[in-house]
């Protein structure tokens, strides 16, 4: 049997990330051998998700695979993310000489897959975008997510878009029939962010407590989890 291609996952520690490693586990088409995470330095959480980074490595512990930072500050321009990212992608090709791969959660947003294959193409890589479009009613891929054992927090609410109140709740079907008309049941216009903490992408569940919700930029509530004490 030819070897499968391998491929890096575009990992933010929110539901969509997740559900693209189910999937491309599912799928069998490529081998998911590491994941690649943006994250802010001065604050050792993950860029606007705000999850800490020993959760991220927690997560990664229970997805079986390696993560690889792309760290950065907090003031980067564009520039700077792009060059942080090549940064880590180069990393990954060390690791794993010849993965040409890299998958992305993304949903429907046009401008932004774009943006992102233009960036692949300048650095050599394929992206893979397996959730895009399929479906393109995100109401029913949040209720497929949820009935297939994906459990997650809202760790971001962009306060512009959706209430504060909404911080920290869980990402259930209680919260999809509470959300206004012209949110996103996936959040996937910015409206929020959301912490993983088990499905079947996981070999078992994170034991995660929340913390405060802090506002931040005048704008972004966020809620802070940390490990459950035993």
């Amino acid at each position: 049997m030819p070897r499968r291609p391998r491929a890096l996952l575009s990992w933010s520690g929110g539901k969509d990330a997740a559900w693209t490693l189910h999937t491309l586990r599912t799928r069998g088409e490529v081998d998911v051998v590491g994941l690649v995470t943006t994250v802010t330095e001065e604050y050792e959480r993950v860029s606007m998700q705000g999850i800490r980074v020993d959760i991220l490595l927690r997560q990664a512990d229970a997805a079986g695979l390696p993560v690889i930072q792309a760290r950065m500050p907090a003031d980067v321009d564009n520039a700077g993310y792009e060059a942080a990212f090549a940064r880590a992608l180069d990393e990954a090709r060390v690791r794993w000489p010849g993965i040409d791969r890299i998958a992305f959660g993304d949903l429907f947003l046009a401008d932004i897959r774009a943006w992102r294959e233009a960036s692949c193409a300048r650095l050599g890589w394929t992206p893979l975008f397996p959730l895009f479009g399929t479906p393109a009613d995100t109401a029913t891929l949040a209720r497929t997510m949820i009935d297939g054992g994906l459990r997650a927090h809202l760790c971001c609410v962009d306060t512009e878009r959706l209430d504060a109140g909404f911080a920290g709740r869980a990402f259930d079907s209680d919260l999809l029939d509470a959300l206004p008309a012209g949110i996103d049941p996936c959040g996937e216009n910015g409206e929020f962010h959301t912490c993983v903490h088990a499905g079947p992408m996981f070999a078992a569940p994170l034991a995660l407590d929340p913390g405060a919700t802090v506002l931040r930029d005048a704008r972004f509530a966020y809620t802070d989890f940390v490990p459950t004490l035993r």
